[in-house]
């Protein structure tokens, strides 16, 4: 499984760069803190896989990248090859560059 860090993800946003991020947390988790991806939670991720793009990378994180990385394993049956497991997860990316951000 290909794993981005949320270094090389805060990089890809600062350079602008073209991919989609996907969350595969419940809707209220989300609503907690995001790092505004699109919200798919993980129990309806192959129900709405035509979502999800084929043709750039896509970044899938979660709370601690465990969930996330279930969904990349799911949609690679699926075909996808272009999927990303976000290290750490939200929780990483607060650590690192947002200490306010609320988790749980």
């Amino acid at each position: 499984m290909k794993e981005v860090t949320v270094q090389e993800l805060k990089q890809k946003i600062d350079n602008k760069e073209d991919f989609q991020l996907i969350d595969v947390r419940e809707t209220f988790e989300y609503e907690t803190s995001n790092l505004e991806g699109e919200n798919i939670p993980l129990g309806g991720i192959l129900i709405e896989s035509d979502k999800i793009s084929t043709d750039k990378p896509v970044i899938m994180q979660c709370r601690s990248g465990k969930r996330s990385a279930a969904a990349v394993m799911q949609l690679e049956q699926l075909g996808f090859t272009n999927l990303y497991n976000l290290k750490g997860g939200i929780l990483a990316w607060a650590e690192a560059y947002d200490p306010n951000m609320p988790v749980y």
